[in-house]
């Protein structure tokens, strides 16, 4: 899989895989624990949850910041592992009588994730030299690694909470990878040194530089990644209701099963990750012997579009008497929504993190990558807004409004793709 690849990405795709361990062990639990623990109603827990999540994706636009200006990639990475594997270890000392605890944790997770997220992302990209086509390929592959971590989080949760009867020792277990991934990310920093730029000025090897770029092209650049964080906002509103909606869901709707609690549906989305990735990469290698391989914005676009049918699925399933929340449903609703919408975040996802790093101008490609997740920041916090009227409207209802945001998204794609497609050149 890591053939035609540079070695580095092996390194990160290990560091991201238990970065986002941590990252998904402390989120399978998340509603649950303020559910279960602390007692609080729909509308305060999706408030919580949606401002934490906006922030947790907003801070990487700083992060990125002060990779650009100041200390390097691998360095803002470093300090963000040890502040998120401190944060995680506090939320594991919460308690219902210590609830300031609870949101001290969630402060220092926030600025955590802010110096590492973006920043190992753009890692990724600076393995590969300029205009190479293996690079929607190698973050296909960074995804796997992404959701390898996830796909055993949710397994981890629930088998922690069965063994100490408790969600805090899920909060420990993310405190345990995210150390995990600090040391893969030291023992084999020699093979990604090289894409590590400490400023703008930077000390990478010469198959990373780009050829200085127009004004008026850098001008299109820019335009072009604004317009695609604007239009992927309402993907992430949507998606992240695994951590919310479906959750609720799958406590209140489906048939309650010994082996399949609530926090392990979200075990699916990157399972299927981890089986699609090979066939969906396969499909674009396929695709582009043929001279027929969509564009990367052309890609999200589908992406869009596919993830609007994993929610008419959702409708479909309310309106079949999901809306009663009688626990009556079969598993296979949830089930079949998260393998839609895997292959439309698989078209959408890699691809938005392949399109940063080869459009962002490289003096300022750690701020547009934080530009990318501070639009999933925006997406996350209206997931919790809007996540708040779950019980306020019907399901059906609910699932209806996220179809057609998606479907209208598609379209805005579809309206922009010449501009967006343009904006690609040379990169």
């Amino acid at each position: 899989m890591f053939k035609n690849h540079p070695k580095g990405l092996m390194t990160l795709f290990f560091t991201e895989m238990w970065e986002r361990f941590g990252f998904y062990t402390m989120l399978a639990v998340f509603t649950l624990y303020m559910d279960e623990v602390f007692g609080w109603s729909d509308a305060y827990k999706g408030q919580v949850y949606g401002i934490y999540l906006a922030f947790v994706y907003f801070t990487p636009i700083a992060g990125g910041w002060i990779a650009d200006r100041f200390l390097g990639y691998r360095t803002t990475i470093k300090i963000g592992a040890i502040v998120l594997a401190l944060g995680y270890a506090l939320l594991a000392l919460s308690n219902v009588d210590r609830v300031w605890i609870f949101f001290v944790a969630l402060g220092v997770i926030i600025i955590g994730n802010g110096l590492f997220k973006a920043n190992i992302s753009v890692l990724v990209g600076n393995l590969y030299p300029l205009g190479s086509p293996n690079k929607d390929a190698g973050y296909n592959i960074f995804y796997m690694g992404i959701n390898l971590g996830a796909f055993l989080a949710p397994l981890a949760a629930t088998a922690l909470h069965k063994i100490f009867g408790t969600y805090q020792s899920a909060f420990a277990a993310a405190a345990v990878g995210m150390l995990l991934s600090l040391v893969v990310f030291e023992i084999w920093k020699k093979n990604y040194m090289y894409a590590d730029h400490a400023s703008a000025e930077n000390k990478a090897d010469e198959t990373t530089r780009e050829e200085k770029v127009d004004p008026a092209i850098e001008k299109e650049r820019i335009f072009a990644l604004l317009t695609i964080f604007a239009i992927v906002i309402f993907f992430w509103m949507s998606f992240h209701q695994n951590g919310f909606a479906l959750t609720l869901f799958a406590q209140r709707s489906i048939v309650r099963s010994e082996w399949l609690r609530p926090e392990t549906y979200a075990t699916f989305n990157p399972l299927f990750i981890l089986i699609l990735t090979p066939v969906i990469v396969a499909f674009w290698g396929w695709l582009n012997k043929k001279g027929k391989e969509p564009s990367t914005p052309a890609k999200i676009g589908w992406g869009m579009f596919i993830s609007a049918m994993a929610m008419v699925i959702m409708v479909v399933a309310s309106a079949m008497g999901g809306d009663a929340d009688a626990n009556n449903m079969s598993p296979w609703w949830l089930i079949s929504t998260y393998f839609v919408i895997t292959i439309g975040e698989l078209c959408l996802s890699p691809m938005g993190l392949s399109f940063v790093s080869k459009v962002a101008p490289q003096r300022m490609r750690g701020l547009m990558m934080g530009g990318w997740f501070g639009a999933t920041a925006i997406g996350n916090y209206l997931s919790g807004f809007i996540g708040g009227f779950y019980n306020t409207l019907t399901h059906t209802q609910f699932f209806a409004i996220l179809t057609v945001l998606l479907l209208l998204s598609a379209l805005m794609v579809k309206i922009f793709l010449n501009r967006l497609e343009h904006a690609t050149r040379g990169t």
